[in-house]
C-alpha cells in the first residue's frame, strides 16, 4: 500500500480496502481517559445485510494541539479467522 501520511490518508487507506461504495457501520465509545490518553472500543459491520463484524480497542494518544501523537489497535475478530479473505 505504501506510506500514507495525516488523518485523511489513514482514514481513506483503511475504507477504500474494497473500495469507495464499500457499505459499513462504525460505532465506538470511550472506554477510559486519563490525561492524554484514551481507549475507545469500536465495532465496525461490513456489508447490508452484515457480513462481518470486527471488534477493536483504540488506544489514542493527543499532542497539545489536539492532533493524534500515537496509535494503537487491539483488532478482535469474534468467530472469524484472524485475517479477512479477500474477495
Amino acid at each position: 500500500m505504501g506510506t500514507v501520511a495525516g488523518v485523511s490518508g489513514r482514514f481513506g487507506a483503511w475504507i477504500a480496502r474494497d473500495g469507495p461504495d464499500e457499505v459499513f457501520a462504525l460505532s465506538s465509545e470511550i472506554v477510559a481517559a486519563q490525561g492524554d490518553t484514551a481507549v475507545a472500543r469500536v465495532e465496525v459491520v461490513y456489508g447490508e445485510p452484515p457480513e462481518r463484524t470486527y471488534r477493536d480497542l483504540w488506544v489514542i494518544t493527543l499532542s497539545d494541539d489536539g492532533r493524534c501523537r500515537a496509535f494503537e489497535e487491539w483488532p478482535f475478530f469474534p468467530g472469524q479467522a484472524r485475517a479477512a479473505s479477500r474477495r
